[in-house]
Order: structure tokens, then sequence, then C-alpha cells
């Protein structure tokens, strides 16, 4: 029997832009920033603008209190470095004032200093007072003596709002002078957190802590779960998270993540908290729509893990629900976590949110890391360089992007189950705009959608149809590309490129895109913006008043010469996917660069520092330095210098003993607390059933300069790490490697002590949600193997 071939034909993606509609309100909200500052910032009901210009900020969640001072400096470095152009952070009363009347702001607690280090660098600052504030802190921050008095927290019962006053006052006095009026950074403030249904009680803080002298020009409210706000007074903010923690262990991947990875116009996301949040206690209708933006402080930048249920994310799982975000509307991408943390030792009690304080979820006593794009200890992660990737086009494109409105096709997916219908969506204006696709989601993989076109159809301007030729866009992408995009002359009609940003070399403004894996790049430029093109491979034709380029081969030799009609020279620089992850730009030996990295760079003054664990390390910049940075020895790549480290230094990462010192036990019976929720085993375990080894450190090791991590392959339920008596480290198991920052710990007590491990084995009947692990499977305590793994920081000098 013979087969017949089968003839594919194009499936349509069409999509039509709207005719403009009425111009978005403005002066309708009584937000005003401080008299007389150069670029005020104002709302209008689709957007922020300032300086009179539509703005995108990118806030990140840093929480100063969960990271040594010492290293906060750096830390904000690598965010700037990754794009966030405002810090977070909540303000954590039970840190600060653990003993009532002892409110402490030293040290790691000094919340002046960390603000006075976001202006230093540039950053804007996003303080979040609470005084609840949640973020898997005991009590959700409220101190455990105010909880004693015989008062109604969260109300604005006079007992309650009595110490809010004082700690208000207290937060003012810390953040005097660095308030807009005075040149600081704050440009907005939060109040609560996650209050769904007192919207006086909200109004009342927000009064008070403005009697106290604090002062934004933004205030928000966290806006999930219907909450109800008082009308007009607290910009609403949103969220969405790729997982989480917070739900049954048995439950599978929640619904109300599922949601994230679809174009969608809704803004509210009701699984956030609603583990804390009864269900006859509901605020009501979402905030209006048609008065504010669509603004968010909480993209799941990671997820942390809670004893009963703990998730496991991958980089494309933050990467696509972000990109996602932009496509759906938002015009503030805010993420939690951006940087994870460690809980502080209380002087009284431990500080993480726990059934011992009736919440539903038992967190582990120490780490936070959240999986966040750097962690615990400022590991650069994998989604840290997916993230920067979209930074980079929102520093450079953020002001038309939130200049435009979100358009949903006319084919939409049938529900939140359907695979099989292409998730696309366009931001844009009458004749203009951007592309997005997202084909990944966690857990449950996308298909191939084979044959892909798009018509786009502009109210002001021809269709766009693209790319000449369907193309298969494959399992796992997601990206954005770019319709008529305007470029130093040069109109580019469109690319199956995603734009990531621009740099000036040589006399031309070069615009770098991504290439999207899988798909070839093709670049079509209206020709009448074109005098010439000139292209190191592939196809150029001109024709009906395109031209196009074809079987371009990405790289970082991929540089498109063209001479603008109007006699401007463009470069359009067209990057492989996994190349393009580790661009960065900033300004370095005088001049804006763009940096080529697999590692950790942080621009600061006059040069940058590379964080690497490289025997040899090693970056790319474009343009180049007058002058060879001092040390390194030069190469081309592409149009790039390459710079590589001269001299020996041992590798980064250097195995280490691992030696058993008693086997484990039988595995603690599974004890439920709040919700009926598996509990974390108790101490005493830890003492009598946990396996135990001893790791010993060489001198060698402990004297190195820079970030000494200690990675061990285990596997089992809990860990916890102790230096002598002293808990120091502990985690949860999720499969994946437990990191330790040697260099946090005192080197002579480790040199004496060694650092000794615990581990419970994890019953086979535990209703635990543990990724990979089958239904009644135990888990035994082992740890397999460690290594030292070296971070050094490598400042090029200048020759």
């Amino acid at each position: 029997m013979t087969t017949q071939p089968q003839h594919r034909h194009p499936r349509p993606h069409r999509l039509r832009v709207p005719a403009p509609g009425a111009p978005p309100l403005t002066g309708h909200l009584p937000f005003a920033d401080a008299p007389g500052v150069p670029d005020p910032i104002e709302v209008t009901s689709r957007r922020l603008t300032r300086g009179g210009r539509p703005w995108f900020p990118v806030s990140g969640e840093f929480h100063y209190s969960r990271c040594p001072a010492g290293e906060w400096e750096e830390e904000l470095l690598k965010m700037k470095a990754g794009g966030i152009t405002a810090v977070a952070a909540y303000v954590i009363w039970i840190h600060h004032e653990e003993t009532e009347g002892r409110v402490r702001f030293d040290g790691d607690l000094d919340l002046r200093r960390f603000a006075e280090l976001c202006a230093r660098h540039g950053l804007d600052f996003v303080p979040r007072i609470g005084p609840w504030v949640h973020a898997e802190v005991r009590n959700g921050g409220l101190p455990d003596w105010l909880l004693a008095r015989d008062c109604v927290p969260r109300t604005d019962d006079p007992a309650y709002l009595a110490p809010v006053r004082a700690w208000y006052a207290a937060i003012a006095e810390q953040l005097r002078g660095l308030d807009r009026a005075h040149g600081g950074p704050i440009v907005a403030i939060q109040i609560e957190n996650e209050l769904y249904d007192q919207p006086g009680h909200l109004l009342t803080l927000k009064r008070t802590a403005q009697e106290a002298g604090l002062a934004a020009p933004l205030w928000t409210s966290t806006a999930w779960g219907g909450v109800r706000l008082p009308p007009d007074e607290l910009l609403p903010l949103y969220g969405g998270y790729p997982e989480a923690f917070w739900t049954e262990w048995d439950g599978g991947w929640p619904e109300t993540c599922r949601k994230h990875y679809f174009f969608t116009h809704q803004r509210d996301d009701e699984g956030i908290g609603a583990d804390l949040r009864p269900t006859t206690v509901r605020g009501g209708d979402p905030a209006p729509n048609d008065r504010f933006p669509w603004a968010t402080c909480e993209l799941g930048g990671g997820m942390a893990v809670a004893y009963h249920r703990r998730p496991r994310l991958d980089a494309a799982d933050i990467g696509a629900l972000a990109l996602t975000k932009i496509g759906c509307g938002s015009v503030w991408q805010g993420y939690y976590m951006f940087h994870g943390g460690t809980n502080p030792a209380g002087e009284l009690t431990t500080l993480q949110e726990s059934h011992a304080t009736g919440y539903p979820n038992d967190l582990p006593v120490l780490t936070y890391d959240f999986q966040a794009p750097l962690g615990e200890y400022g590991q650069v992660r994998p989604s840290y360089h997916a993230l920067r990737l979209q930074h980079l086009l929102l520093a450079d494109f953020g002001d038309r992007i939130a200049a435009t409105e979100s358009v949903l096709p006319e084919r939409q997916p049938d529900g939140q189950h359907d695979r099989d219908t292409l998730r696309w969506a366009v931001r844009a204006d009458g004749d203009s705009g951007f592309l997005f696709v997202t084909n990944h989601q966690p857990h449950e993989p996308l298909p191939a959608h084979p044959d892909t076109a798009f018509t786009v159809e502009f109210p002001d301007a021809p269709a766009l149809t693209l790319p000449t030729s369907p193309v298969t866009v494959p399992p796992g992408v997601y990206f954005c590309w770019p319709l008529r995009l305007e470029i130093g002359g040069l109109r580019l009609d469109w690319a199956t490129a995603q734009p990531v940003c621009t740099v000036e070399d040589d006399g031309r403004t070069v615009l770098v895109l991504a290439a999207t894996d899988g798909i070839t790049p093709e670049l079509a430029l209206d020709a009448d913006t074109v005098a010439s093109v000139s292209t190191p491979s592939g196809e150029v034709v001109t024709a009906g008043g395109r031209t196009l380029l074809t079987g371009l081969r990405p790289g970082t030799d991929a540089l498109v010469e063209v001479a603008a009609a109007d006699g401007g020279r463009v470069g359009l620089l067209v990057l492989d996917a996994a190349t393009a992850r580790t661009l960065y730009r900033g300004v370095a030996w005088g001049a804006e660069r763009l940096v080529l990295c697999a590692d950790g760079v942080v621009f600061d003054e006059d040069g940058i520092r590379v964080h690497s664990a490289a025997a040899q390390p090693s970056f790319a910049v474009l343009p180049a330095p007058e002058r060879d940075p001092a040390g390194t020895k030069a190469t081309e790549d592409g149009v790039f210098t390459r710079y590589t480290r001269l001299g020996e230094r041992t590798a980064g990462e250097t195995a280490v003993p691992v030696t058993p010192l008693r086997a484990a036990g039988p595995a603690p019976r599974p004890v439920t607390g709040v919700q009926g929720r598996a509990s974390a085993p108790a101490d005493e375990y830890f003492g009598t059933v946990a396996a135990e080894y001893r790791v010993d450190v060489p001198d060698a090791l402990l004297a190195e300069e820079g970030r000494t991590l200690l990675r061990l392959d285990w596997t089992g339920d809990v860990a916890r790490a102790y230096l002598g008596d002293r808990l120091v480290a502990d985690q949860f198991f999720a499969g994946r490697p437990w990191e330790i920052a040697l260099d946090r710990l005192p080197p002579d007590a480790l040199r004496a002590h060694g650092l000794t491990l615990r581990v419970l084995p994890l019953a086979a009947d535990a209703p635990v949600h543990l990724p990979g692990r089958a239904p009644g499977e135990s888990v035994a305590a082992e740890v397999r193997g460690a290594v030292v793994v070296t971070t050094r920081t490598w400042t090029p000098g200048t020759g």
C-alpha cells in the first residue's frame, strides 16, 4: 500500500488591532509626586509615566534582613545588572523589634543604609511596611509581644493601632530625607499585605504612615483575591506564580498557577494566599480595570518549599510566565523573590512560618532561598539570565510597550486545559507593536505548532503577515517579535527574533536580537528606509516594498550592516538564543557597552567585576575599550572582542570527603498540623534517628577569597547542618543539590569541628509532595558526595 503525501496548510493565526479608543484617564487619582522633581511620576488609567514619558519599572524583592549587610552592595549591583530598576523589600517588624521597646536598625537591620545603597546605584526603592507582611515569617511579621496583647490585629482597634503608630514612626525616622522631595529613591510604599475585606483599615494605615512622615508618589496594595480597597487611595498590584507551596500536597498543579501561561486580560489571582484566607472572607469584585494600569509586585521569581509541598522550578517556568504577563498588558514587572535569603536567628524563637504559630505551612528554620534568580547566597541561576533578556528589552523599548494595548487573537484556547491552540497576543498601537508567543508551561509540555504564520491587522497601517513561509513553533519556547520597529531611521517590519537592546558602536546604532530556538531568523525591512544591506550569511531579496533577509546564521558574527535611506547607519546583530542569554549591558571603561559572559557580571564605576568559578574566566565586549584591560588576553569573537584572564588559578570545584558517623534510624512517623497538613519532624529526631555525617574542608579552601559554597548531593526528607551545637543551614529535600556558604561561617570553628550534617529519611506514607517521588515511596537519608565550589571576583584592570 502506498501512502500519499500529506499536504500541510498554514494554520491561520489572525488578530485585528482595534482603532484607538478614548485616551487614558489622567488626574483622577490622588497620587502626587513631590513638587519640583525633574522626573515627576504620575499614574494614568493605563500606564505609569515618569518625566512625562511612559515608564515601565522592573522591581525585584530583596529582604535586607535576610542577608548579611556586608554583602548588600554587591548583591544590589547584581540585581541592577539583571535589569532590576527598583528594589522592593519587606520591613519585617519582628526582625526589628523582637523584644518590645528594643527597636533595632543596626547591622543587618540597617534599613537606612540599605535604602541609601539603592540610591547610590541609581535604584528606586519600594519599602513594603506592613505591619503584617507574611513573607513566610513568624506571625506574618507581627512580634509575639504584640499578639500577646488584648487587641485585634489588622483592624482599627486602638490597642493595635497604638504600637503600629510607633512602628511606622520608627520606619519614618530611618527613611527621613530619602523621599523624592529630597532626591531620595522611594518611589512607592506598600501598606499591609493580602488584607481582603477591610478597606477602612487599609486607609487608616495609609493615613497613619503619612502622619508619621512617610511619603511617596505611589501608595500600593496587593490586590489578588478580590481584595476590597479604599476607592482610588491605593494602586492595586497583582501577582502570579508558576507553582505554589501553599496548596495541598496531593492536589496536582494548581489551576490558579496554570492560568498564568495563557494570554488573558484577567488580572486577579485568587490562589495567592488562599490558604490564609477563609473561604467566607473574600473581598468582592476586583479593583476596576478602567481606573488603574496593570501593575504587578509578585510575579514568581521562584517558589519556596513547605514541608508538605516542595515545588521545583525550571528557568523556563519563570521566564515564560514573566513574558506572558508583558503580553497580557503588564506595565510594571515586579518579582517575588528576585534574591533569596536566610532567616536571621531569633533571640527568643525561630522566625519562620510554622504550624507552631498557627500557620498552615511548615517552612525551613533558616533557608529562604525561594529558588530565586539570585539565590540565598547570591548564586546566579539560569532564571537570572532568562529574565535579564526580557529586562534588556524593557530598558530600551519599555516606554513603547507601555504605550500600547494588549490585544488577543480571534482564536483563543478553549479553557485552561487546551494544549493544542497556540497561545499568543500582541501589544500594539495604531501601526506597530510586539507579538508574544508562549509555548511553555510547567509539568505538562505543550506540543509543537507546525505551519505557523501570523496576520496582524492594524487600523492605521497595512496588515503584516509573517514570516514569509510558515514555521514550526517548537515545544518549550516563548518569545517576543517586533512589528514595525523604528531603529535609527530604519524600519524593521518584522523579525522572527526577539529584540534585546541597542548600543552605539562606531557611529552606528546596533540592535541586538535573540534568535528563537528552532526557528531560522528572518528580517523584513521596509525598503523605503533602506539604501543598502550587507549580510555575513543568507540571502537578501527586495520585492513588494520590502527587503527580506533569510537564511542568516545567528551568532556573534551575524551582524547585518544597513545604510538607512536618511543617511544613518544601523547594525542588526542576531545572536543565537544561548549566547543571547549571556548578554549584559552597562557602562564600563567610559562608555555603554555590551558584555557577553556566562557568569555573573556587575558594572561599577569605570569597569566590571566578574563572579566566576572557572579556572580561566572570560568575557566579550562590544564596542571594545580603547585599551585592553590589564591582565587579559584579547581575541576576536565575531564582532565582539573576548578577554580571557591571564595566569593560572585553581579550578573552582574541589571534591571533599564526607565521613559517615551514624546510620539513619526508622523515619519519623508522619504528623499533621494546621489544616491537616504534614508537619516537619520535631527537633528531637535530629539527635536520635537522623543519619549523621561530618565534612572536613581543607584549610586551603577555607582560605580562598570569594564565595565558597559546599554543594551536597543528597537524598532524604529534612537536613540540617551544625557547627558545633549551632544550626547554620537547613533544607527540605526537593531533588536539588544543597548549597551552604562556608565563607559565612567562622573558619576557626570549621577547622576545629568540621561541619556536621544530620539527615532524616522520609517515610513511605508521609503526605508530602516531592517531585519525582512515586506514591508510597520512601526516601533514604544519604549524603552521596560533596564538592566545594569557589566563586571568585575578578576585576579586570585597565592597561
